[in-house]
């Protein structure tokens, strides 16, 4: 795996938001990690609306996750990508896919799979169906993807064992996270994803969807999520309190301390742009703690 310099330019990290709420500590650990990876090595850090499901969108969240990131002195390099703006990219992969017969129509409710704990049996996989009004599920082998964490380590999952041939467009037409996420960061050069590890066992079924497509791996680092005294991640369905801009140097502050970087309590009293211009020299990945959780009470 091709290492970091403190001078490489040709990375490209990205921070992907969903705009289903305001930004939280959660979102803010995940933005901070991402931007101070790219950052810390003069690489390029882009910003990626995941807005590909407007029922779950919230009035008002697009702006407020732009506001908040420039407040918080997260600044992106180039346009904002919307998502919502590529379905003919989407489309013309799924169709693609279809057609090669690496991709089926699948007409199975949730009713009918909810006793088979997410691992998609394969009922639909040669029934032939129409694609009017169906989902359309990927194919996959039956192989151990494998790939190297910089902060978990090696992971691995058996595709057809664990998961099961999944849906990359679903039955009302919208596109599935794993089709469009492998898409963008493959047609934005993304070099490096940094997020949280509640992703890290989606990341087989993406290696899978780069390698079917021709697309190169990036390298991937998880970090642990920020989780609740009840185990719950901090997150929207969860009523995590927005982040404000008045607190923005104690929040970074505890986000640095989350990711296992040192801070000075004199950085108490500096301005966003100060805390983060002495993260940046100071960044180190390897501190971040190799588990998947972090409790928010250690914060504190």
């Amino acid at each position: 795996m091709p290492s970091l310099t403190m001078t490489d330019s040709s990375y490209i990290g990205r921070f992907a938001p969903t705009p289903s709420g305001f930004l939280h500590f959660g979102s803010l650990v995940a933005a901070l990690a991402s931007w101070l990876d790219a950052r810390a090595v003069n690489g390029r850090w882009l910003l990626r609306m995941e807005d590909t499901d407007p029922p779950r969108e919230m009035p008002g969240a697009r702006d407020a996750i732009l506001q908040t990131l420039e407040r918080y002195g997260l600044h992106w390099d180039g346009e904002v990508v919307f998502q919502s703006q590529r379905h003919d990219a989407y489309a013309a992969v799924v169709d693609r896919l279809f057609n090669m017969g690496l991709a089926y129509a699948c007409t199975c409710s949730r009713k009918q799979l909810e006793s088979y704990n997410g691992i998609y049996p394969g009922f639909c996989r040669n029934a032939g169906h129409a694609r009017e009004g169906a989902a359309i599920r990927l194919r996959v082998p039956e192989l151990i993807y494998r790939f190297t964490d910089r902060v978990q380590g090696e992971y691995q999952q058996h595709l057809g064992r664990e998961v099961g041939d999944f849906v990359i467009q679903r039955r009302d037409g919208l596109y599935a996270y794993q089709l469009a996420v492998v898409l963008d960061d493959a047609w934005q050069g993304v070099t490096d994803i940094v997020r949280g590890a509640d992703l890290l066992d989606n990341t087989p079924r993406q290696l899978y969807l780069q390698e079917l497509l021709g697309f190169s791996q990036p390298r991937y680092l998880h970090i642990p999520l920020i989780v609740q005294p009840d185990g719950h991640k901090l997150g929207k369905s969860y009523r995590s309190p927005p982040l404000q801009a008045e607190h923005a140097t104690p929040l970074l502050l505890r986000a640095l301390r989350a990711l296992g970087q040192k801070t000075d309590p004199e950085l108490l009293l500096a301005t966003p742009a100060e805390v983060l211009a002495v993260a940046r020299t100071q960044w180190r990945p390897e501190a971040i703690a190799q588990r998947t959780t972090v409790p928010e009470a250690d914060l504190r």
